[in-house]
């Protein structure tokens, strides 16, 4: 694309369209041969033209001189406090089993059936989205699953793209540092299902009325076109109900049977062959499952209080002698979940280590501090240092015992301050248990 915003990207000829109100960006860019710059205001050495509402006139260019080139890939948005990942990972999973090329685009990355690329944001910008979507088109990609989070919702990234399906997973509390309440965040993600031609919805969620319309699909445990019943966990995975159908996963969790059926009922609406589902396991860093002697080190990204609570409770339900979680929250992040995180934590485990996640610009003891403000019960410690944590954590284990790593799952990095300082819980966990 001829006209860019990132500077680094910018060469000879190109349009450079200054998002941020920093004029060395704008140098910059004239430096590597851009020919034109858009800013909100002052004049450089090229052609400047000063636009006030920049994000609207970069998504203008992609619909005027691209939208016609990816029209045809056929998009499927997931929104949801919890289960965005998974869900759009495992339709993305199902359809290249099935032949049908699929891409991924969320959390883990951007993924086509012959690479992957990291992202900084669950959903990027639609600058990005636009130059993944072109890529796809060049792959012959039929299908383009992306997970849609109330921020980019909020920020218009998907704003004027349209989905075949968008999915509503759940709503629990998460983001309230930036939404502010949970109407806001509701009101955030009901926006996906005004550009889409198709909607499931989880029936059973408190906040369904949010993005429920006459003609969504629905599923759950209560009354429902999908109806959820008989659900049987166990160490190897999942069995349920489906409108009485009998089905088996690989994953872990009344709620990933709530994830696996969404790719159900995609694959039945489309009439493609459900018995993949037998074959799907989840994405790296969900319910990622260690062996260590008689016991089981779990790795999962948790980090809401209703993932937590969701996770904890099921692992309950499995065979084992103790529990033990390590977990922490993130520094600049939503604060009211830390009190109810930590009580959720020592709630369903026998012992408990809490730890720094991600601190950024906060004193890690700071948020530790908050986490454990209001426990009454005190089967927990505290180690701030997360490789002692995880250390700690494995020789707490005796006999069939459970530990649970919570919060970074995927993540290969601790964000100190604006650093990322390479981190592995997964790695760490290895280097250990093989000496």
């Amino acid at each position: 694309m001829r006209l860019k915003i990132n500077s680094k990207k910018v060469v000879k000829g190109d349009t450079f369209v200054s998002i941020r109100d920093d004029n060395k960006y704008v140098m910059d860019a004239i430096k590597n041969g851009a020919s034109t710059v858009i800013v909100k205001e002052g004049r450089f050495a090229v052609e400047t033209k000063i636009v006030e509402n920049r994000e609207e006139y970069v998504r203008k260019y992609l619909e005027k001189n691209y939208y016609n080139e990816i029209k045809d890939i056929k998009l499927i948005g997931i929104t949801g406090t919890n289960g965005k990942t998974t869900t759009s990972y495992l339709i993305y999973e199902a359809f290249n089993k099935l032949g049908i090329k699929c891409a991924y685009i969320g959390t883990l990355g951007f993924y086509t059936p012959d690479k992957m690329i990291e992202t900084n944001n669950t959903t990027p910008t639609l600058y990005e989205i636009y130059e993944m979507l072109l890529e796809c088109k060049r792959e012959n990609i039929e299908y383009v699953v992306i997970e849609v989070s109330s921020h980019g919702l909020d920020m218009g990234r998907v704003e004027g793209l349209y989905f075949e399906y968008g999915i509503f997973t759940n709503l629990t509390e998460d983001h309230l540092d930036y939404h502010k309440t949970m109407e806001n965040y509701a009101k955030a993600k009901q926006k996906l299902f005004k550009q889409c031609k198709k909607s499931i919805i989880n029936i059973d969620d408190k906040y369904k009325d949010y993005f429920f319309k006459k003609d969504s699909i629905t599923y759950g445990k209560n009354d429902s076109d999908y109806k959820i019943s008989d659900i049987n966990i166990n160490r190897l995975g999942s069995n349920f109900k489906l409108n009485n159908e009998e089905y088996t996963c690989n994953l872990i969790g009344e709620y990933n049977v709530y994830n696996v059926v969404c790719v159900i009922i995609i694959l039945k609406s489309l009439g493609l062959d459900t018995n993949i589902i037998r074959e799907l396991k989840a994405p790296k860093g969900r319910m990622d499952i260690i062996k260590y002697k008689s016991n089981s080190i779990i790795i999962d990204y948790a980090h809401t209080p209703d993932a937590v609570e969701k996770i904890l409770s099921e692992v309950s339900k499995l065979s084992h002698n103790k529990i033990i979680t390590m977990i922490g929250c993130g520094g600049d992040r939503d604060k009211y979940k830390r009190p109810i995180m930590g009580d959720i934590a020592t709630k369903y485990s026998d012992y408990v280590i809490f730890t720094s996640d991600n601190p950024r610009y906060e004193d890690p003891i700071d948020i530790l501090s908050d986490i454990t403000c209001k426990l009454y019960n005190k089967n927990y410690e505290i180690i701030e240092n997360r490789k002692k944590a995880i250390k700690k954590s494995i020789q707490n284990l005796s006999k069939n015992d459970i530990l649970l790593l919570l919060g970074k799952g995927h993540e290969e990095y601790q964000i100190i301050k604006n650093e990322k300082i390479y981190f592995s819980d997964k790695k760490e966990v290895l280097k250990y248990i093989r000496g």
